[in-house]
């Protein structure tokens, strides 16, 4: 049957992958021995095995093909119901996160890279023959890609072209300009195909360069992707959506102090009314001696010795995002917040990350530099990478290159109104049809202590390190850090898309105080102008608002000032009993300043879904520099039910900057149509495969990040009801797949998670299937024996398990049926 020449022929091709359908395998050993003594490692696995022919070990076969770098379509495992499909919202990444911080102490050595010798050029059109002669377009792009790695490999000296990562950039493997021209050289030496000196920045993959070259190879024009592109955007700017679409919030995402890692900590922290505000860290250079005097009598002192700090901020993890110790170190760490909080959001959104790379989705941040890495002792071992590391530009940037995402990108600097500001620009360019989806927040960690001894020269600091907004008390504002992001989209594609809807913005405005009483002061006739053209831009009236959350720093000048446009303005023309309701969430965080405004936001998203406006911390009477009587307005300092109008819920937040610079946001209840309760079987109805198994697939980059994502998951499935087919389907459906894998199979909830418990534990148990998935798997061979043992009754196993299967098995025996007796 020549099945050694085949299988030769086949592993000379690429394939490296085989499965064999049958009862029992009865060819595994010979194609392996075929693979081993060719030098080439191949996976052989079967499907099911005597004795045990049913869906368990099929599940179990199909999970040691994922775990090598298979890609079975998971999903098609489970059949969602009628009406509700929406993923699970599982726990997120499970960073693995280490300390960077450039302060006096050591960092790693220098990296030596060695380049190998020249490499042996084609005969000329030799490999381009070689490309003609392939059969197919597939196996046409193997030979290119095959050469390209083959050649990446050389240049960084690694010792395999199977290394490297195909749909990895070069920059992350490792490439600088340097190497990315002699393999630029390299290439066209090996394939007689000259290319550009940009060539590896503008195809910045080993899998899209091998593609350029293709299309160079076979004459096809490589514009037709733009040309095509050019006509989809014409499409979407002249029937997209209009210029006062609602823009859908589909997921948040956040971290602050207080081991506030998500939306649902922050809720739990308003519900209990607790602040977060603590000492000084410890960890970040600051002489904490020389720093604190209470009388603030000397220059570059603090008479405050509080705040609200992520004393985790040095902690990140560089691997998961390819990102070399040295240049981690000299990232500022508002960049690293970013990158794990964006990468987050898109989780809780239910997106696959990696299915947006490519993607026009746009990235607006605010963020205020706090000068990362001044007068850092160690600072030039960070390897020259400090330039872009503490460049503000950068933030908004690195989050754009790190997902490959081509809309729009900036950071906006307008101090304490950065993040709205942003995410206005954010819902601008989404209406104007300039990306199809964007992520907005903002971020704040404080890297040194200047903002501490700046507004304690001022006095504009408050004692105790507490915000009061609107109260009596109020002695001064409160600093604090944090992170948030929120993943947008125009309302009727977030509905196409099947995306969940937490909330929508029906309006947003900007402005500026211009030539006020002062750079600083805030001016009140503007902060009611850009309240007025943000209820325009919503087309509604200022009694359509319930509440407002304030900018509401807790300073004696501030506050008063914006009480009054705020009485000036929602306070008007309301119903009788239906004041607006006002709040801060500066009163438990502080003030954080660039992200404040994204913080509002995710708070009154929150607030709208439970019905239930929190209380507004450290207020012992409504401050008495305010005219409460000239309109109707009301300072939350008890938890109360959202008010019940008849209508949607709706709220303002607003963010004043101490430039000047002055946003205002209003965001609705999602439409009841897109409002979906949580509910058990909301997902999945059931495991298409039957037999009462569930495979739950987990993945990571690294091995202890796997470990750590069965623990995250088994925290979640142990206090949770939700089914575990929606947990399979979830995981299925809404994760991305790395390198380091491992398949749960059980019946029931305490079957997977004792498996789940193995797994964190890094124990082998019965029900898992562990590896590590071979980089640039190839396709899978099926291979189909027709020969070997046979039994009465095999299979029979799956028959009965497996309704797909047994309604298969009768296609095939009504098909036979009239040819056997």
């Amino acid at each position: 049957v020549r099945f050694e020449e085949t299988v030769r022929g086949l592993i000379a091709d690429g394939h490296t992958m085989f499965v064999e359908v049958s009862p029992h395998p009865v060819l595994t050993s010979p194609v392996e021995e075929t693979g081993e003594a060719m030098g080439v490692e191949v996976f052989v696995g079967g499907t099911l095995r005597r004795d045990q022919g049913g869906i368990r070990r099929f599940l179990t076969s199909l999970g040691e093909l994922w775990v090598r770098g298979g890609m079975p379509d998971w999903s098609a495992v489970f059949a969602p119901v009628a009406g509700g499909t929406d993923p699970v919202d599982l726990p997120t990444y499970a960073f693995q996160r280490d300390r960077y911080w450039l302060a006096p102490s050591a960092a790693g050595a220098p990296v030596q890279v060695e380049l190998p010798s020249a490499p042996v050029a084609e005969p000329v059109d030799g490999f381009r023959q070689k490309v003609l002669d392939a059969p197919t377009d597939s196996r046409r792009l193997r030979v290119v890609l095959d050469e390209v790695c083959t050649q990446a490999a050389a240049v960084l000296g690694w010792a395999s072209a199977h290394e490297v990562e195909v749909g990895r950039a070069f920059r992350e493997a490792g490439f600088d300009s340097l190497t990315a021209v002699d393999l630029r050289n390299r290439l066209g030496i090996a394939t007689g195909q000259p290319l550009a000196q940009t060539a590896v920045f503008d195809y910045p993959t080993p899998l899209r360069l091998a593609e350029h070259l293709r299309d160079r190879i076979l004459g096809a024009d490589s514009s037709d992707g733009d040309d095509a592109e050019a006509a989809a955007l014409r499409s979407r700017t002249t029937s997209g959506s209009s210029g006062d679409e609602p823009i859908a919030i589909v997921a948040t995402s956040c971290r602050f102090p207080g081991g506030i890692r998500s939306p649902e900590d922050l809720w739990q922290l308003l519900l209990d009314g607790q602040d977060v505000i603590s000492g000084l860290p410890e960890d970040r250079g600051w002489d904490l001696d020389a720093l604190y005097d209470p009388d603030s009598s000397r220059a570059g002192t603090s008479y405050v010795d509080q705040g609200g700090f992520l004393h985790d901020a040095g902690q990140f993890d560089a691997g998961f995002f390819g990102i070399s110790p040295r240049e981690a170190v000299a990232m500022d760490p508002q960049q690293r917040l970013l990158l794990e909080t964006s990468w987050e959001v898109m989780e809780r959104a239910g997106l696959d990350p990696e299915t947006l790379r490519g993607s026009r989705t746009g990235v607006f941040v605010g963020a205020v530099p706090h000068g990362y890495g001044t007068d850092a002792t160690n600072a030039q071992q960070s390897g020259g990478y400090l330039f872009t590391g503490a460049a503000g530009s950068v933030a908004s940037g690195r989050i754009s290159y790190s997902f490959g995402l081509t809309g729009p990108a900036m950071t906006v600097d307008t101090a304490c109104s950065s993040s709205l500001v942003a995410l206005h620009l954010a819902i601008q360019a989404l209406r104007q049809g300039e990306c199809s989806m964007a992520l907005a927040g903002g971020v704040t960690v404080m890297s040194t202590p200047g903002i501490f001894t700046e507004f304690s020269q001022q006095r504009g600091l408050a004692p105790d390190g507490l915000c009061k907004p609107f109260a009596a008390a109020a002695d001064g504002t409160a600093w604090g850090e944090g992170v948030g992001v929120l993943l947008l989209e125009p309302l009727s594609q977030a509905r196409r898309n099947g995306h969940q809807v937490l909330a929508v913005i029906r309006g947003s405005a900007v402005n500026q105080d211009g030539a006020s009483n002062g750079l600083t002061a805030p001016n009140g006739p503007s902060q009611q102008r850009v309240i007025r053209q943000a209820l325009a831009n919503a087309q509604l009236e200022a009694s359509d608002v319930d509440v407002v959350e304030a900018h509401g720093t807790g300073t004696t000048l501030g506050d008063p000032i914006e009480a009054q446009a705020l009485l000036a303005t929602y306070g008007q023309d309301r119903p009788e009993g239906r004041p607006l309701l006002l709040g801060s969430l500066k009163s438990n965080l502080g003030h954080t300043s660039a992200v404040a405004g994204i913080a509002g936001v995710i708070k009154m998203v929150e607030a709208m879904r439970h019905g239930v406006v929190p209380r507004t911390v450290h207020v012992d009477e409504p401050t008495p520099k305010v005219d409460w009587s000239s309109g109707a307005v009301t300072l939350v300092t008890e938890g109360c039910a959202w008010p019940e109008t008849g209508r949607v819920r709706r709220a303002g937040v607003s963010s004043f900057g101490v430039s000047g610079t002055n946003a205002h946001i209003i965001v609705e209840q999602a439409p009841a149509e897109e409002s979906r309760e949580d509910e058990v079987g909301s997902g999945p109805g059931h495991v298409v495969a039957g037999g009462g198994v569930v495979p739950w697939v987990l993945s990571a980059r690294s091995e202890a990040g796997l470990r750590g994502q069965a623990e995250r998951l088994h925290e979640f499935v142990t206090s949770s009801e939700v089914s575990v087919a929606d947990v399979g389907w979830s995981l299925a459906s809404s994760r991305a797949g790395f390198e380091h894998r491992a398949v749960v199979l059980g019946s029931d909830r305490e079957e997977l998670s004792a498996a789940l418990g193995a797994v964190a534990a890094g124990e082998p148990v019965a029900g898992v299937v562990t590896g590590v998935a071979s980089v640039g798997a190839s396709d899978v061979v099926f291979v189909f024996p027709g020969q070997g043992s046979q039994w009465v009754g095999m299979a029979v196993g799956l028959l009965d398990s497996s309704g797909v299967f047994a309604g298969r098995f009768g296609e095939c025996a009504a098909a036979l049926a009239p040819f056997v007796e």
